[in-house]
């Protein structure tokens, strides 16, 4: 509209209908990303901003195809998402150095706009999407091999389904609007193909279009992948993370390390 145009070129579509609980509400599907944990723990449990610090990362072609080279390569093709996010939830589970017997959560953003059937009108808005969360624990995590995480993050991603987000209207009436757990917890977003840059308010398209921090309202531990170009012209994703100051250090080179040492992925 800022541009001259007379209307949206998507028409907007209310229909709550869509997505509100049924008469009477049914939790049919196992949500644990709204699980109460208690922290009975001792480490840091990455509740709050203080003492924190914040790092961007760009990872191009080169890392990610590092990162790829993990996989072996009988368990199967995974989106770059699956294999960035495992990465991730690796390291930051190492750098945090939680204890081998203790529960770690991973929570995936996932667009269900699409697996609905039909699928939900193309100028629906409003919130549509899941964090479905698996659970393993740190010692589990990190003494497997890469291809764990990686299978993990791939199911549970799948479990997105019309049922799913049906079975979570209900879990919202049934026990109010619960908030999902942040007790050893990891959310991962990807903004890849949000095309922010491509929106063009009739001054060009963007520099940047993602992300400014990472962290969501009070809790840090929530990481966005932001599509990039860095300094050299390279597309790619740059995410930032939370972490303290000393768990960066650590997180930096766990990173490093399953990188193979890679130049120009950590940015100030």
């Amino acid at each position: 509209m800022c541009r001259g145009a007379s209307e949206p070129s998507i028409p907007p579509v209310w229909r709550r209908e869509l997505l509100q609980a049924r008469d009477p509400p049914r939790i049919t599907c196992n949500h644990r990303e709204f699980e109460q944990v208690p922290d009975s723990s001792q480490e840091v449990t990455m509740t709050s901003y203080e003492h924190m610090v914040q790092r961007s990362f760009f990872f191009g072609p080169i890392e990610i195809a590092a990162i790829r080279r993990l996989v072996p390569k009988h368990l199967g093709e995974f989106a770059t998402f699956d294999v960035i996010t495992a990465c991730l939830w690796y390291c930051r589970t190492k750098a945090l150095q939680i204890e081998a017997e203790e529960d770690v959560r991973i929570m995936c953003i996932v667009n269900a706009r699409a697996r609905f059937n039909p699928p939900l009108p193309v100028g629906y808005y409003g919130n549509a999407f899941a964090y479905p969360s698996v659970v393993t624990t740190a010692g589990k995590l990190c003494g497997n091999p890469f291809g764990y995480a990686v299978q993990l993050i791939n199911k549970v991603k799948g479990e997105v389904t019309e049922e799913y987000m049906h079975s979570v209207a209900d879990l919202m009436v049934t026990k109010g609007r619960c908030l999902f757990t942040t007790v050893r917890s990891f959310i991962a977003s990807d903004l890849r193909r949000f095309n922010f840059r491509e929106v063009n308010f009739g001054w060009g398209k963007a520099v940047y279009g993602g992300a400014a921090k990472a962290g969501a309202g009070p809790f840090p531990g929530v990481t966005f992948l932001n599509p990039y170009k860095n300094a050299k012209g390279e597309e790619g994703l740059v995410f930032q993370i939370w972490l303290p100051a000393k768990a960066m250090h650590r997180f930096a080179s766990e990173l490093h390390h399953m990188l193979g040492n890679q130049n120009q992925i950590y940015k100030e």
